[in-house]
């Protein structure tokens, strides 16, 4: 981590997040994280997010959380994808869009991943945004199960 790897930053990152190995400490965690989304790799730039989604380690900015994860999701990152989704279906750091959660939520689904199946799945069963089609609900979240 002290040569500047970033592979080795982000698990010492990892390590302080979850308290494995060393005590946890978010803080630190987040510093981490943030010197692998400076250099623009995603898993940072996710990781961020996720901590100024849900201020740990730093204080909660919807907004910051929004771009982080928009600029991870432009790099393929499919939870972030999904997070991206979730607050645009929510309005959190960015008004609702309900056609914008879809679609990323869509895009996320089919690349696999169950949460955003799941959430799919859900926007299908009560029509937000969308037209109500509960076999398209019962379809993703059976995808969502397996």
């Amino acid at each position: 981590s002290k040569q500047n790897h970033t592979l080795a930053q982000y698990y010492v990152g990892l390590f302080y997040k979850f308290g494995c190995v060393v005590v946890k400490d978010e803080k630190l965690a987040f510093e981490y994280f943030e010197k692998i989304a400076n250099k623009g790799y995603a898993m940072g730039l996710f990781d961020c997010g996720y901590l100024y989604h849900y201020g740990i380690g730093i204080s909660v900015n919807k907004q910051k959380a929004f771009e982080l994860y928009q600029q991870a999701t432009n790099l393929g990152h499919i939870i972030a994808q999904n997070n991206l989704a979730l607050m645009y279906e929510n309005g959190e750091g960015v008004d609702k869009d309900y056609d914008r959660a879809f679609e990323l939520y869509r895009k996320a689904a089919n690349s696999g991943y169950g949460f955003a199946q799941y959430n799919l799945a859900n926007m299908y069963e009560y029509g937000e945004g969308i037209e109500k089609d509960i076999n398209q609900a019962i379809y993703w979240y059976e995808k969502s199960a397996k």
